[in-house]
């Protein structure tokens, strides 16, 4: 056994483990129908990411389980990659071009460009895979995928021939959600709406034969160069003499027609509503019922365009202002309306999108939808938590089609070829998985939207469209971990895709993990600049502690207030299980049985049996926790076991038995030992490079072996019948003696100071307990007690005696334990200073009490100032407490 440093130090020990267990293929899953499989594939980050703390928690669950399975003897596979993320490095590569090179993807045409993406993706697009490794993830290297791989580009060309030549893909020209900085159409889920400060501007259309005008409103005057009507309620009494009349459409020369349709609402304004088809989505239904003419009025950059006269070339932002001023030059502005309205945003491109007509690619989803709906609902996928459930049947069953192409060159080229004018709509048309034969033909200019080809993910990872052993042996797959951020995005399209292609779904569970926000409970992001780096924080703490730390703060289904602070909390709880772990090798050689107890039940002290008995209901608990996704549950089970149960109290029960006898000491080493491994083996999963590192320096595991490959605890051993007994007995001793050390500080009497306490246990079963011999030698030891006298009798009858000058008492749930204080203590001296303290305590408490009683500091401090206050108060007034009692025992 290896002599231990004083200090654990993670960095050199986390980069050690981490190169032998990926040399030594420990991660690598081979299909071996000999075990049970058991499969997760990552979510793949965007080729150009770097580790943030959401991955951090995403990918340490997953480990989580990977190693939990791994140890269970199952055979696992984690199947990692990234994802070519279209729209995201198509703009990041054009940026770095610009800033480096003075040139863009425009000037440097499609080919060329998309080989400097290409250079780029093998320069830093391993990147965030880099950084995972630091994380400590076991994932199977050896089969990492790009889902730009030929293998995956073969998947993606095969499934959209099979969905058009089955009539579920076809192209036509719909309204479209239109991002201007990436000049490209997104998808609904594409778009994420912000609540911001708007304007309804009224404007006066005049009416052609000069009898008046009609007044409507709009939040996007630009667009009104695209009006090509003026729609008014049916039926009203208002307008139905107007139907068929036109207006004169300002800053044009054009007039447009009045007409009646549902979509004006008579209790909304004027009920007068000007209809724009090609930008907007209800207007565009009103255009296609009345047969209205459909006119774009921007460019692909969100720019007016030449429909728009003077105002063509103007940002649509500026032509906004223009038009307005030019409608108030013009007498046409009624008034302006202060409004607080939803507007779209590109997830990608952050700025407010376009509603607007365009050519595209769509998937009709309402056929694909059924199965993946009934397979939740059914209970074969199951959601935890449960409740993003109805999120998943309110979008399934509501589903729209799926605008699948977008105005980009990096990504998958969409594998359909025209023959003929490009602006011919009856062009010739052709949908294969390769290039058609003879001459003519041009490949569609679109590519695929990014998450067409991670729908297929699941089982494209695995070789499909061939039939690879991988599939056979890990497909489906198991659990899924994700953000619900992307329920739609990803969830939902996999489990469709997987009942389409496969015929079955594409994995059993999926784990929603929360989302994480600063102590303040904002969301972390770059702009705010709350977003810690975890290449920093492991470099200051150590990846066990960043791990054990984010899950131990994670409840399902809550969100998460992390702070880099609260990963002191794994730290200490790394130091503590190194100094525990040191301070056996300290005590001799591991025993022989560390693996399995070999002592005899009936010669197994009390403490030994409770701390075994622990053990088993912590490894039970434990593993109902992990397959429940319960992470951090486990992680405080883990943490109460480790840092109470063992280090605090077994650990110092077991070293009065080192003091009593030979065979004693070595029965207690050897119930510490089988302890440790038990230990080190439950905590792998949470934290697995402390634990190689200790199961190595402690001898449990050999050279060339790893704890990553041992068993994972179970509940095997055979106890005795009355071990949770035993063991309720052993923790109200526990509470006794914290009674006495209680007593000690209170009355300033040194730890090491021989003392005599009176113990009165709170019943008869536990009285007869405490005066075995056993039992008084531990308490003894333990308080360093010169004598220690156990007396039945009720906890409240010793508050007379305790009135008693030089008595000192202390309660508890499991009784009284009290100590005459003559020949302890001074007791001028020590009442002098507990009145010192007594007086300082006032001071603070007084402080405290004026913040409290400040309105003006409880309104407007931020929430968790005041109640850390209150909580200070609270603290400080039991101090007051404890020190007058002092004084009253001193008098």
């Amino acid at each position: 056994m290896s002599e231990m440093p004083k200090a654990y130090l993670p960095g050199d020990i986390e980069e050690k483990w981490y190169a032998e267990w990926e040399s030594g293929k420990r991660f690598h899953g081979t299909p071996n129908p000999d075990k049970k499989p058991y499969s997760i594939v990552i979510p793949p980050p965007n080729v150009t990411g770097i580790l943030t703390i959401g991955h951090v928690l995403n990918n340490t669950l997953q480990d989580i389980l990977i190693r939990w399975h791994r140890m269970k003897g199952e055979e696992v596979c984690w199947f990692p990659g990234t994802d070519h993320a279209g729209i995201a490095t198509e703009s990041k590569v054009d940026k770095v071009l610009r800033e480096t090179e003075g040139v863009n993807r425009r000037t440097l045409g499609r080919e060329k460009f998309i080989e400097r993406v290409w250079d780029w993706k093998k320069q830093y697009g391993g990147t965030i895979i880099r950084q995972l490794r630091k994380l400590g993830t076991s994932c199977d290297w050896d089969r990492e995928r790009f889902t730009m791989d030929e293998g995956l580009s073969a998947a993606v060309r095969k499934v959209f021939v099979q969905l058009y030549n089955k009539g579920y893909i076809y192209r036509g020209k719909r309204m479209v959600n239109w991002c201007p900085a990436a000049q490209s159409a997104l998808s609904d889920e594409e778009v994420i709406y912000k609540e911001v400060n708007g304007k309804f501007w009224h404007f006066r259309y005049p009416l052609t034969d000069g009898s008046g005008y009609l007044v409507v409103a709009t939040t996007r005057p630009e667009t009104m160069f695209g009006d090509t009507a003026v729609a008014v309620p049916i039926g009203d009494p208002r307008y139905s003499h107007l139907v068929g009349k036109t207006v004169n459409l300002p800053l044009t020369d054009r007039q447009i027609p009045i007409i009646e349709d549902e979509h004006a609402d008579p209790t909304k304004g004027t009920g007068c509503v000007k209809i724009t088809p090609a930008h907007d989505p209800n207007d565009y239904q009103v255009g296609k019922r009345h047969n209205l003419e459909f006119i774009n009025v921007m460019n692909r950059d969100g720019s007016m365009n030449s429909v728009c006269g003077k105002f063509a070339g103007l940002d649509r932002y500026e032509c906004r202002k223009q038009c307005v001023a030019e409608m108030d030059k013009l007498g046409l502005l009624e008034k302006i309306e202060d409004i607080v309205h939803n507007v779209g945003f590109s997830e990608r491109g952050g700025v407010e999108i376009e509603t607007l007509l365009s050519d595209q690619w769509f998937v009709k989803m309402g056929e694909l939808a059924k199965p993946a709906i009934e397979a939740v609902r059914n209970g074969d996928i199951k959601f935890y938590p449960e409740r993003w459930t109805k999120t998943y049947f309110h979008w399934l069953e509501n589903i729209q089609d799926w605008c699948i192409s977008r105005q980009i060159w990096w990504g998958h080229r969409i594998p359909a070829w025209y023959r003929g004018d490009v602006n011919d709509e009856n062009r010739e048309v052709y949908v294969g998985e390769t290039a058609p034969e003879g001459e003519g033909w041009y490949q569609e200019e679109d590519v695929l939207d990014t998450w067409f080809s991670s729908w297929l993910w699941p089982f494209s990872i695995m070789g499909w469209p061939e039939d690879t052993p991988e599939q056979k042996f890990f497909y489906p797959t198991d659990d899924l971990v994700t953000g619900p951020d992307i329920i739609f995005f990803w969830v939902a399209r996999m489990i469709m895709a997987g009942f389409e292609f496969k015929g079955q779904l594409p994995f059993r569970n999926v784990y929603f993990t929360s989302i994480i926000r600063d102590d303040l409970g904002r969301k972390l992001s770059k702009s705010l600049g709350n977003s810690p780096d975890p290449l920093k924080v492991i470099e200051q703490y150590g990846a066990d502690a960043l791990r054990f730390s984010i899950v131990y703060i994670a409840p399902v289904g809550m969100d998460i207030r992390y702070s880099n602070e609260k990963c002191e909390l794994g730290r200490n709880f790394a130091n503590k299980l190194w100094n525990a772990c040191r301070f056996r090798t300290m005590q001799g050689p591991v025993s022989d049985s560390f693996n399995k107890l070999a002592i005899p039940l009936d010669k197994l002290t009390a403490d030994e049996i409770h701390m075994l008995n622990m053990l088993e209901h912590a490894a039970d608990d434990i593993n109902k926790s992990l397959s429940e996704f319960k992470f951090h549950t486990a992680a405080h089970d883990l943490y109460e076991l480790v840092w109470n149960n063992f280090c605090d109290w077994f650990i110092e029960s077991c070293k009065p038995s080192f003091n009593k006898s030979e065979e004693s000491k070595q029965q207690a080493l050897a119930v510490l030992d089988y302890a440790l491994w038990k230990l080190l083996r439950l905590l792998h999963p949470f934290m697995p490079f402390i634990t190689e590192e200790l199961a190595h320096l402690m001898g449990f595991v050999k050279d060339g072996d790893s704890i990553m490959t041992a068993a994972y605890p179970q509940t095997d051993l055979a106890l005795p019948a009355n071990a949770d007994t035993v063991s309720g007995l052993v923790m109200k001793k526990y509470m006794l003696i914290t009674a006495g050390r209680n007593l000690r500080l209170t009355n300033n009497i040194a730890p090491g100071k021989k003392m005599e306490f009176h113990v009165y246990p709170v019943s008869q079963e536990l009285t007869d307990f405490l005066r075995t011999d056993e039992q008084t030698y531990s308490i003894s030891a333990m308080l360093n007690a010169s004598n220690i006298l156990v007396k039945f009798g009720k906890p409240e009858d010793m508050k007379q005696t305790a009135a008693a000058a030089g008595i000192s008492v202390q309660y508890c749930d499991a009784g009284a334990i009290l100590a005459e204080l003559k020949d302890l203590v001074d007791p001028e001296v020590e009442k002098a200073k507990m009145e010192k303290r007594v007086a300082e305590l006032k001071g603070w408490i007084k402080g405290c009490e004026a913040k409290l009683n400040n309105q003006n500091f409880v309104a407007h401090a931020p929430a968790q100032v005041v109640e850390g206050v209150r909580a200070q108060l609270t603290d400080l007034q039991e101090k007051l407490s404890r020190a007058e009692a002092s004084i009253k025992v001193l008098q």
